[in-house]
């Protein structure tokens, strides 16, 4: 049982956010690499990889509603149902991973060549998402492994993984991009294979780190590996809307982008420069966000409601001060992070600008994804899945009048970030003061 102490809650969010800091890195040395490369290949890829992720999130959803009841039944005190809820994840998520690769080989490629304005642009995200979509299958296993260590409290281990990952991928880019040391030029093909081989690498280093894990032994986690349709049922319903809620949540960035697609290559490019360096705040807002869902569902499995508010503060306030360090480089020098991720100056000030603006909405989703990230700890996201809903539609309602309508300039685009976080904050505060969420069972 995790206890409410500072330093207890940094020794799990801190190898998450490292984890999280990992992928950040990942992120923009693929994005230098490829605008290096070609500009063409930086939006391709960058709006290639939305769609992917969109779909991808999927399984990361059943694998936080795995997270959440892994974690509630260790504050239960009944760690020998963790084999069976393990090995139910593996199965749905297979069936999961069956049913979104099929639709990445078969249905994306007219999609994208349906509401792609350029050409050149669609070709090159059918090439990197049709590459891209192999991974989904590590990702079976690789998110269900995390999901038991993250529930445990035992975060060290998905650092690990993200930095095997992020090493691989980047000396991977180096050779297979620009075709260094004798390997072919792949461009942006060299980027998907250099990310999906990666993929596989942190995979098997999680088996082997799950094999000689000493409490998978005691869990008897492999050797008691099982389906159970009651546990699937229970995973479903946990999971489900956490999994809709995140396909919904990125896939209205891919529409976002994909307007933006329509209206020209430069705002495009501008705005792959800020979705590149968003992950640096996101490596606070989610290592702690998923800490706040493993904290607040054994807290709740326990008994001990009362102790739920000092954790929503202390995440709180942990989160702002991260926030501070990981990306007040958007305020101070913006052009400079901008110029790591894209050098040409054709779109250093117009992006630069855009990094300052959109910062006061990263600190509101900061502090409001506490509150989001407690009632899914708390099971209840049926409740977290209207709330993602309504906020969306108040953002693509917003991002189509900006962009369709009224044709505003790219900067004012970016307005949407505050709806957005705003919406999710005000309605994810109002369920917790107004609703009784303390009691629901899982």
């Amino acid at each position: 049982m995790l206890d409410l102490r500072y330093r207890t809650i940094l020794a799990m969010a801190i190898p998450l956010m490292g984890s999280t800091f990992v992928q950040s890195i990942v992120m923009i040395t693929d994005s230098a690499f490829l605008s290096r490369y070609s500009t063409v290949a930086f939006d391709a890829a960058g709006n290639g990889s939305l769609i992917y992720i969109t779909l991808f999130i999927a399984l990361v959803g059943m694998s936080d509603g795995t997270q959440i009841l892994m974690a509630r039944r260790i504050g239960q005190q009944k760690e020998d149902l963790l084999a069976r809820i393990f090995g139910t994840t593996l199965f749905t998520n297979l069936i999961l991973v069956l049913f979104l690769f099929s639709m990445i080989q078969l249905v994306i490629p007219d999609l994208i060549l349906s509401y792609t304005r350029h050409s050149d642009i669609a070709q090159g995200q059918i090439e990197f998402i049709s590459i891209r979509g192999y991974a989904m299958f590590f990702g079976i296993v690789t998110l269900s492994i995390n999901a038991y260590f993250m529930a445990m409290g035992r975060t060290l281990v998905v650092l690990l993984s993200a930095i095997i990952i992020a090493v691989s991928n980047i000396g991977l880019d180096y050779l297979l991009i620009f075709g260094n040391h004798g390997f072919p030029t792949m461009g942006l093909k060299g980027a998907a294979w250099a990310s999906t081989i990666a993929d596989g690498i942190g995979m098997l280093f999680l088996i082997i780190a799950l094999a000689m894990s000493s409490s998978q032994k005691r869990h008897k986690l492999l050797s008691q590996l099982s389906f159970n349709f009651n546990s699937m049922k229970e995973l479903f319903k946990l999971g489900s809307p956490i999994m809709l809620q995140g396909v919904i949540a990125l896939s209205t960035w891919t529409i976002f982008f994909a307007w933006i697609e329509q209206t020209g290559k430069h705002e495009l490019t501008i705005s792959q420069n800020i979705r590149s360096l968003y992950f640096l705040a996101f490596i606070p807002i989610w290592g702690l966000g998923a800490t706040t869902k493993t904290y607040i569902s054994q807290y709740l499995g326990k008994g001990d409601f009362a102790s739920t508010k000092i954790i929503i503060r202390r995440v709180q306030l942990l989160t702002l001060a991260f926030l501070i360090l990981f990306f007040h480089g958007a305020i101070l020098y913006p052009e400079k992070l901008i110029a790591l991720i894209n050098p040409n100056v054709e779109y250093i000030e117009e992006s630069a600008s855009i990094l300052r603006f959109v910062t006061g909405s990263i600190i509101i989703y900061g502090l409001g994804s506490v509150y989001f990230q407690t009632i899914n700890g708390s099971g209840n996201t049926r409740y977290t899945f209207i709330v993602e809903l309504i906020s969306v539609v108040l953002y693509l309602v917003t991002a189509y009048l900006l962009i369709k309508v009224y044709k505003v300039d790219i900067f004012w685009v970016w307005l949407v970030e505050y709806v957005y976080f705003v919406s999710m904050g005000a309605f994810s505060i109002a369920y917790l003061k107004f609703f009784n969420w303390q009691k629901k069972q899982i």
